[in-house]
């Protein structure tokens, strides 16, 4: 007999993640799923058998409450009281009375049908429905954890502290001790201490909806108690247009044709263009801030004019560098083809004297740099876009003209695995996790061209994961310490590359020798405990990689 084989943590964890995927993947074509049913239980096992960082203590008892904010900030208010949760392609429901629910750290358009029923709208392709049923796996984790706490074994009765809670959630208004007693029942219930529930009360609670927190978990609870006691199934569908749509470039090629149309009615199809992914204010602001601003900030250094135009409060400042910018030749494209994908185009021979803050290396109007910039994509929108944007642009007068693509950059947020947030990642390769695919390309960019500005630059491997909400610390490890050197991971890189070469080294349609710039920051750590992305966002600590990746990008491209 030989000896037996035991697996480590990092290979549970990948086999963990690809049962996961293929479960979504049959649940997809299938249409339907109950999460209490069979595929339902299937895709919770894995989830707790992996036990992502970004989900904290899903596998304990007690609830996870930093990674319910993070989850309930990227779906829809009110999805907890939904019995049915319906995926749906664009199907016209913006033509409709309802009002459409964005969440405010995922654009998506979701629609409350009625009092049981939540449809969400998927134009991102399969990285946007991975994700929502990550997150709701999580949710019914969660919710099925509450009914574990409150219902009486061997009986349909409730506990004391969840009949107190559904008084104080039926209550039109709470007094400061009415809401106080409220949150010591719900602390009981979710084990938790009165002082972390009263923390996450605060970040839940709007001015519209001061009890968010308390409704949360009401409804998370009365939907499981329901199930168990009445039976009455909660049920996730895909509409029958998202499932024969879906992975067709449906609305990435409305997308490209529009930003397409666009470039050349303005005659900008034969300078160079060059491509940047990346938000849509550095680029603006790098250019045209001081110039702009020079009355408010006559003495200020740029980083302070960034920090101040990354505030909530000065939208006043954000308009005049928005005012120059379009007197100085930038075309703002809002995105109407559901890729949410919006788009500045910055016609370089349009901006006049001392108006902008880099200086051209050529004076020729036909050389001058067209700066195309491009919001985020997300996971495998960037290839769906991408693709599309280089293609030939096709008419009915021509049978396809090619647009003078110089350059692609990508600037990005992503994880890293050594060094905390802020830091700099440079990649000279992509690898695609799952699998063996990788993607290893001349990185215009380098670690030398971030040294000597206060921050930790990294370059080695990256690699792309099928989603952020997925990783945990022992698949990481093992990517870090290998011989893959990987530094950080992220969801786009491999699907841009995958894109950026099929049309420079197969079809041909934009140059051979077109120059690629990777540089990302880093957003969350997830080795470290307390610097996930479920413990909050950067801040002003994003500020000065974002600018100082922006500004070496400009100078190549004005340079060049």
């Amino acid at each position: 007999m030989g000896k037996a084989i035991t697996t480590t943590r990092a290979q549970e964890s990948t086999n963990a993640i690809e049962r996961m995927y293929i479960t979504m993947r049959h649940l997809f074509n299938r249409g339907f799923y109950k999460p209490n049913g069979v595929s339902g239980e299937a895709l919770k096992n894995a989830l707790l058998q992996l036990r992502p960082e970004i989900y904290g203590s899903v596998g304990e008892e007690k609830a996870e409450l930093n990674g319910l904010i993070y989850v309930l900030e990227r779906l829809p208010e009110g999805i907890e009281q939904c019995t049915f949760i319906n995926l749906t392609s664009d199907e016209g429901y913006g033509i409709s009375h309802i009002n459409p629910i964005i969440p405010p750290k995922r654009r998506r358009n979701c629609y409350r049908i009625d009092d049981e029923q939540m449809n969400i709208e998927i134009t991102r392709g399969r990285s946007d429905i991975y994700d929502i049923l990550t997150h709701l796996t999580f949710l019914f984790i969660e919710s099925e954890k509450i009914c574990n706490r409150i219902l009486i074994p061997e009986t349909e009765k409730t506990i004391r502290d969840w009949a107190k809670l559904e008084n104080a959630v039926n209550k039109e208004e709470l007094t400061q001790e009415e809401r106080e007693i409220a949150l010591i029942h719900t602390a009981n219930i979710l084990g938790r201490s009165f002082e972390e529930i009263l923390e996450v009360y605060k970040k839940f609670s709007t001015k519209t909806n001061p009890e968010r927190f308390l409704k949360v978990i009401y409804w998370l609870g009365k939907l499981a108690l329901q199930e168990e006691i009445s039976g009455e199934k909660r049920a996730i569908t895909f509409s029958a247009l998202l499932r024969e749509r879906l992975g067709h470039h449906i609305h990435g090629e409305i997308w490209a044709n529009n930003i397409k149309s666009i470039i050349v009615k303005n005659n900008l199809q034969h300078r160079p263009i060059h491509i940047i992914s990346a938000n849509m204010h550095s680029v603006m602001n790098s250019l045209f801030a001081k110039a702009a601003l020079t009355s408010e900030f006559s003495d200020a250094d740029s980083l302070d004019i960034f920090e101040a135009l990354s505030s909530d409060g000065n939208a006043e400042l954000r308009k005049k560098v928005t005012e120059l910018a379009e007197i100085n030749g930038m075309i703002s494209i809002d995105d109407t083809s559901g890729t949410n994908i919006d788009v500045q185009i910055f016609d370089t021979a349009k901006i006049k004297v001392n108006n902008c803050s880099y200086e051209f290396s050529t004076k020729e109007i036909d050389k001058k740099p067209v700066i195309f910039v491009m919001d985020y994509a997300f996971g495998e929108q960037a290839y769906e876009t991408i693709d599309e944007l280089l293609k030939p642009y096709i008419t009915k007068k021509n049978n396809g003209s090619l647009i003078n693509v110089d350059s692609v950059s990508i600037m990005g947020k992503a994880g890293i695995l050594e060094g905390g947030k802020g830091d700099l990642m440079i990649p000279s390769a992509h690898i695609f996790e799952g699998t063996a695919d990788n993607y290893p390309f001349k990185n215009e960019l380098c670690a030398k061209d971030f040294e000597g500005y206060g921050l930790e630059v990294f370059e080695g491997t990256m690699v792309t994961v099928l989603g952020t909400s997925l990783q945990n610390k022992d698949i990481l490890k093992f990517f870090h310490k290998s011989t893959w050197n990987v530094i950080g991971l992220e969801m786009e890189g491999v699907h841009y590359q995958k894109a950026i070469q099929s049309a420079s080294k197969i079809r041909k349609s934009i140059s051979e020798d077109v120059k690629v710039r990777y540089a990302y920051y880093a957003s969350d750590n997830p080795l470290e405990t307390g610097s996930t992305l479920a413990s909050g966002g950067l801040g002003t600590t994003g500020v000065k990689p974002t600018y100082l990746i922006t500004d070496k990008i400009l100078k190549q491209i004005f340079n060049s």
